[in-house]
């Protein structure tokens, strides 16, 4: 049974979502409310797996909401604020409902989260290597340990968690070897999203080390990042 909350100062948008919520059988609806400090008190006291959340509301916008929780569920957002994407994955968003909501888009959105796997962690993506040569001698890397690529000028620099290679390469032609959970995020950077632990529109936290995001790439890294968290 998914526990469902719904968190919207507009009564007739809850209205609409408490109704389609009673259409899903492994649905139970445990706070519906449009004060946005009460869903914070309740969620402290009790477990809640999924939230429809609004953005705009008083006291506290959904983003807010969302900030103040330490372990926060998976969240559909109720709004067409398409600039939260980037820093939304940090807190779960499956997806974007625009109001009114349709039964067809909630039912789109509802399949999301079934596919996201609420309770289970996520596997890793791959457990292939990369083939180098480092001082003359072939050197593997698993692609799991890289954090990021950098360019640097004719050269590539590869970050993993034991230390840094640099080797003579491009990012293009490096890119054709990569796994799909590495993405391209700047001109001059590549980034192992499942090494992400925070994303805001600008930049990537990676062992805490930030990887910017260009203009060029935040649509593309943003896309990625919600598709992997649903794997």
């Amino acid at each position: 049974m998914i526990k469902i909350g719904i968190i919207d100062d507009e009564i007739l948008a809850r209205k609409v979502l408490e109704e389609y919520c009673s259409k899903i059988n492994n649905f139970e609806l445990v706070i519906s409310t449009g004060n946005p400090l009460e869903f914070v008190n309740f969620i402290q006291q009790n477990k809640v797996d999924l939230i429809f959340l609004d953005i705009e509301m008083p006291e506290l916008n959904g983003m807010e909401v969302l900030r103040s929780l330490i372990n926060p569920p998976k969240v559909i957002l109720t709004t067409a604020y398409s600039e939260y994407a980037l820093e939304s994955y940090n807190y779960g968003v499956v997806d974007y409902l625009l109001k009114p909501i349709k039964i067809e888009r909630f039912l789109k959105a509802i399949n999301k989260v079934a596919t996201s796997k609420i309770t289970e962690p996520k596997p890793p993506s791959d457990t292939k290597e990369l083939q180098i040569k480092h001082d003359g001698l072939p050197v593997n890397i698993p692609l799991s340990s890289i954090l990021y690529i950098q360019s640097f000028g004719n050269y590539l620099k590869v970050f993993t968690d034991a230390r840094m290679y640099l080797i003579t390469e491009t990012l293009v032609n490096i890119t054709t070897v990569l796994s799909d959970n590495f993405q391209r995020t700047h001109k001059s950077y590549i980034a192992n999203l499942d090494r992400v632990t925070k994303a805001s529109r600008t930049h990537l936290l990676i062992a805490n080390k930030e990887v910017p995001v260009s203009a060029t790439y935040k649509v593309l890294v943003s896309e990625k990042l919600e598709s992997l968290s649903k794997i």
